[in-house]
């Protein structure tokens, strides 16, 4: 059996702590979204410089209503969370069925701390 590509969560841990290259994050990162962990994907981009994927994942935060992503995301972006995006975030929650989500997202809207 092939070893899989995904550290472990001490390895993991190590290797966020320890300066290398992008292209290596940038490997990592990309093995944690092939497996669909894209929380666990986010300090790997962030260390590449991938500004584009984390961009993308913000993205499909919104439209996937996934709050915990989305807040997670907007920590790691150069551009914080917006009150315009909490109001999409919690529609497509609301849509999809995710009433945590939709409920955290509508109270973060109505906040209006962009």
């Amino acid at each position: 059996m092939a070893k899989s590509k995904i550290p472990g969560p001490l390895e993991r841990r190590h290797l966020i702590e320890k300066s290398q290259d992008a292209s290596k994050s940038l490997a990592i990162a990309e093995a944690y979204l092939g497996a669909g962990r894209a929380v666990e994907a986010l300090e790997f981009l962030a260390k590449a410089g991938a500004a584009e994927q984390l961009g993308e994942l913000r993205e499909a935060a919104v439209r996937e209503g996934d709050a915990f992503l989305y807040r997670s995301v907007t920590a790691l972006a150069e551009r914080g969370a917006t009150q315009a995006e909490w109001a999409q975030l919690a529609a497509a929650a609301d849509g999809l069925g995710k009433d945590c989500y939709a409920g955290e997202a509508r109270r973060q809207a109505e906040r209006g701390e962009d």
